[in-house]
C-alpha cells in the first residue's frame, strides 16, 4: 500500500474542494450571511413556497428556519407574502434577496468555470458521474 502523497489525485481533490468551500463562503460573509443561507436564498430564487415546504426542502427543523428567516427578514432579503395557487401564507425574497442571491449565483459560476472550463461538454459530464460515483461509495 502507498502512502499519501500531495501529488495524488485524492489529495488534490480535497485540497480543491476546501479551497471551493472557502471561496464559496467569502460573499456571504462579506454581505453578513451564515453558511447555508445561500441554499435558502437559492430555494426561494426559484420560487415563493410556504415556511414548512422550505424546511422540508432543506432537511431543517421549525425552529431553525424560523430563527433564519427571522434574521434574513430583519436583513431585508425575505418577506412574508401569499405563495402558490391556494395563497398559502408563505415566504418569497425581496428585491434585495434577489439581487443577492443573483450575485451568489453568478460567484458560483465563475468558481464552476474555473473548474471545467477547459472541458469540453461530455468530459465535463464524465467528470460529473465520476464525482458523483464517488460520493455514493462513500456513503456508509
Amino acid at each position: 500500500m502507498s502512502k499519501p502523497s500531495s501529488r495524488s489525485t485524492l489529495y488534490r481533490l480535497i485540497e480543491a474542494g476546501q479551497l471551493a468551500h472557502k471561496a464559496l463562503l467569502l460573499p456571504l460573509v462579506e454581505r453578513g450571511l451564515e453558511p447555508g443561507d445561500d441554499a435558502i436564498l437559492f430555494e426561494l430564487g426559484r420560487n415563493g413556497m410556504t415556511e414548512a415546504a422550505l424546511a422540508a426542502e432543506l432537511g431543517l427543523d421549525g425552529d431553525a428556519i424560523a430563527a433564519r428567516l427571522s434574521r434574513l427578514g430583519e436583513r431585508g432579503l425575505v418577506t412574508r407574502q401569499a405563495v402558490g395557487p391556494e395563497l398559502a401564507p408563505g415566504i418569497a425574497l425581496t428585491e434585495r434577496g434577489v439581487r443577492i442571491r443573483n450575485g451568489l449565483a453568478d460567484h458560483w459560476t465563475q468558481l464552476e468555470d474555473a473548474l471545467m472550463g477547459e472541458l469540453k461538454a461530455k468530459q465535463r459530464k464524465k467528470l460529473g458521474d465520476r464525482l458523483k460515483r464517488f460520493v455514493e461509495l462513500l456513503h456508509f
